[in-house]
């Protein structure tokens, strides 16, 4: 294993449409040590999330499934608990409160709670997940945001400024959720990591894996402060530092 978790995101997204088998199989072939997929409910008759009676499905969102049928959780899972993957770990992301247990479930079903970390921007999905399987690690995802609003030149000024607000609460809000048990790790955009906040982090026994990076040198640098994981688009990315 490489000095960061090299984590492969929706498989390897750049490479083959993510949440799919196809994707799973080009990640694992191109060396990574965690696969993260997304998990949604499909829609009800009106025209939202179903998460209590819905299926679950591998999609980051409703518009990824636009065009083509996406596998189900149980389909993911089959796949991901085959012999090729043994040893590689999951996280697997909730993109709404709701199918906290059904989640918990299949991993059960499918033996992979060991192996598996869930993440998610709702602190109260973690809360939930804690009390129904102790032995799952938690992620908490930050942060909260439907886009990027730095990719625009009318948000961009505003965006920065709440970024930097975050930058310097994150450290001590992160540790405290750490040390509390509220999760085990942090998911963090890549505007949001300081050298502040890996060592607040790692003092406080938890890890640090950011998203989604699709840079090499990025890649590098965060290895080089020391981050537990990096979560990237394009595997490839990690071989000519980690072979």
């Amino acid at each position: 294993m490489s000095a960061v978790k090299r984590v492969g995101h929706k498989g390897a997204d750049l490479l083959v449409r993510g949440n799919t088998r196809e994707s799973f199989d080009a990640a694992l072939a191109a060396g990574i040590d965690m696969i993260e997929f997304d998990v949604l409910p499909t829609l009800g008759p009106n025209g939202r999330p179903d998460a209590e009676r819905g299926e679950l499905m591998l999609a980051h969102d409703y518009g990824e499934v636009a065009g083509h049928v996406p596998l189900t959780l149980a389909e993911g899972l089959e796949h991901l608990a085959s012999p090729p993957f043994a040893g590689i770990e999951f996280d697997v992301d909730l993109k709404i409160p709701g199918y906290e247990r059904r989640v918990v479930e299949a991993l059960r079903a499918h033996g992979l709670i060991e192996r598996t970390l869930i993440s998610t921007t709702y602190p109260s999905s973690l809360g939930l997940i804690r009390a129904l399987e102790p032995r799952l690690r938690l992620g908490w995802s930050v942060p909260r945001a439907r886009r990027d609003y730095t990719q625009s030149l009318v948000s961009l000024a505003p965006a920065l400024a709440i970024l930097e607000l975050m930058r310097r609460t994150l450290p001590t809000r992160a540790a405290s959720a750490v040390r509390a048990g509220r999760c085990d790790a942090l998911m963090v955009h890549y505007r949001l990591v300081t050298p502040k906040l890996v060592r607040t982090l790692r003092e406080a026994g938890g890890e640090l894996y950011v998203w989604t990076v699709d840079d090499a040198r990025r890649i590098r640098a965060l290895e080089r402060i020391g981050v537990t994981g990096v979560i990237t688009n394009d595997p490839r990315l990690f071989t000519p530092a980690t072979s």
